[in-house]
């Protein structure tokens, strides 16, 4: 009997939910897991994440190519339909699902991780790294992190944002390679995809559409600005409102200004580390 962790990846999906998936292994420890990645090419840089097996398998319905009747699934996606999802609930011994939207119901044959919901079988926890905790000194005044994809070129789109700024950029995964090589001309002042760590542990302020880097940068203790892609999940706005974490939608600059220049009277919400309760949770439903 295996133990599976499958995430959504890709170019038009990112990389925050493998970011979320690869720090709560790394929490589990020497637990035998096998990540499933529907990217091929992230799979092969998760030794870097600190995951040893890592499988790149295209789309989720090859899962019972790789996993047997009776193995065990975490399951962080929002690509099954219910269906699906029933299938794998009778497919797998133990089927934990990790959600992010508000309004989720937990269906009866499953395990739930969820930053909103409570209750039997759930665990109401967020996934951050211990290592953010550790409060370094900020050396970057603004740093900007659009995304690890941005299959339209949104960024480029959208320069006069966040331009007068001058923050240092963070480039994503899945950047096309001519896309890349005109922002690293754009941006003289850069942090490289394998640097993405010291970019948030070093920045006083981030802006960021990726919902796993606020989380981090906040935990990190600097100020974060959440950015509302158009082509992004909404789950996590009352989240981020709840943690009184900025929130700025539409490109608008004004907002995003205003923002700035009141960011010292903001009273973030310090972050709780939860993840060794995720660990705990796993464990115990895993019966390991």
């Amino acid at each position: 009997m295996k133990i599976y962790y499958y995430v959504h990846t890709g170019h038009r999906t990112g990389l925050d939910r493998f970011r979320r998936a690869c720090t709560i292994i790394r929490a589990l420890g020497d637990i035998d897991i096998t990540l499933l990645c529907s990217d091929f090419r992230i799979a092969n840089e998760a030794r870097h994440f600190g995951v040893d097996k890592a499988v790149g398998i295209d789309v989720v319905r090859n899962i019972p190519q790789i996993a047997q009747h009776g193995d065990k699934l975490i399951f962080d996606s929002e690509e099954a339909n219910p269906i699906m999802l029933e299938d794998m609930r009778d497919f797998f011994s133990t089927f934990i699902r990790v959600s992010d939207k508000k309004d989720e119901i937990k269906m009866e044959n499953e395990l739930l991780i969820s930053p909103y919901l409570s209750g039997k079988g759930i665990c109401t926890a967020l996934a951050v790294d211990e290592k953010y905790f550790e409060k370094k000194v900020k050396t970057t005044e603004v740093s900007y992190f659009f995304g690890d994809d941005d299959y339209e070129k949104d960024l480029g789109k959208n320069f006069s944002f966040i331009e007068d700024l001058n923050p240092a950029l963070q480039l994503g995964f899945y950047y096309f390679l001519d896309y890349e090589e005109m922002l690293r001309k754009k941006f003289k002042n850069h942090y490289e995809f394998e640097d993405y760590d010291e970019m948030i542990q070093s920045s006083k302020i981030l802006i960021s559409a990726s919902p796993q880097a606020i989380l981090e940068s906040v935990a990190s203790g600097a100020k974060a600005i959440y950015i509302q892609r158009e082509d992004y999940t909404r789950d996590f706005l009352e989240l981020f409102e709840s943690l009184n974490i900025p929130i700025v939608k539409n490109y608008k600059k004004e907002d995003l200004i205003e923002i700035i220049s009141s960011i010292d009277n903001i009273n973030y919400f310090e972050m709780e580390q939860s993840t060794p309760k995720i660990v705990k949770f796993i464990k115990e439903s895993l019966n390991l």
